[in-house]
């Protein structure tokens, strides 16, 4: 069962060591993500699985690792637990939420759970209703940014749409409103850049039935790009 979620964005330049000296720009988007894994484990789960989109879907039962060597810097982490060497396997939503996870002490299994970025929304609900099926007390960390056409500089350039769509997107993720999130347009979150739909709309299949409370804590587009702090409890 569900017993609570947290949900974060992924951007690289999060990790101080990526970002150098613009490291300070996303201090408060740092803190808001320290604290909503903070009260993530408050909730006391059997076990935390790491949710994200990535190029396909894909199982990490013992945690995987990633590395953050693409963007230039020589830093490995790894999503819970696991043996055998560091190796880059994680996708870029996992490997921050690894990062993540290493900054707060977590004594439960971590696993995690990669969702293709195009995956089909019943699918991505069912998988969710999956993932909680059992009495384990399970607690999520759903990883996803919201558009990236919020300004002319973003990485999709200006889109009218996208802020509506983010607003939306957050006053969802607020409340807790699993049938905003499931009815999300996967063919518009595409075209706008969305890459946490999926990932959401498993949140939403898992989250149903489990009656938790939503709060947002952080909505902001510092670089052009929608990014959310959400905790269900």
């Amino acid at each position: 069962m569900l017993v609570a979620a947290a949900v974060c964005p992924h951007p690289p330049l999060i990790v101080p060591e990526l970002a150098a000296g613009a490291a300070g720009e996303l201090d408060a988007l740092r803190a808001a993500c320290d604290a909503a894994v903070a009260d993530l484990l408050a909730a006391r789960p059997d076990r935390v699985v790491a949710v994200g989109t990535g190029p396909e879907t894909a199982e990490f039962p013992k945690g995987g690792a990633g590395s953050f060597s693409p963007y230039g810097v020589n830093l490995s982490v790894r999503l819970g637990a696991g043996g055998g060497d560091i190796e880059e396997r994680l996708p870029l939503s996992l490997t921050i939420a690894a990062w993540l996870l290493g900054r707060t002490p977590v004594d439960v299994p971590v696993s995690g759970l990669a969702v293709a970025h195009d995956a089909d929304a019943v699918d991505c609900l069912a998988s969710g209703a999956e993932l909680v099926s059992g009495d384990e007390r399970v607690a999520l960390l759903v990883m996803g940014d919201g558009t990236a056409c919020r300004t002319e500089k973003a990485p999709g350039y200006l889109d009218a749409r996208a802020e509506p769509y983010d607003a939306a997107a957050a006053l969802a993720l607020a409340n807790a409103d699993v049938l905003a999130l499931a009815a999300l347009d996967p063919r518009l979150s595409e075209e706008l850049g969305v890459s946490g739909r999926a990932a959401w709309q498993l949140l939403a299949g898992a989250a149903d039935g489990a009656d938790l409370t939503g709060r947002l804590t952080y909505d902001e587009a510092p670089y052009g790009v929608g990014y959310f702090v959400a905790v269900w409890s």
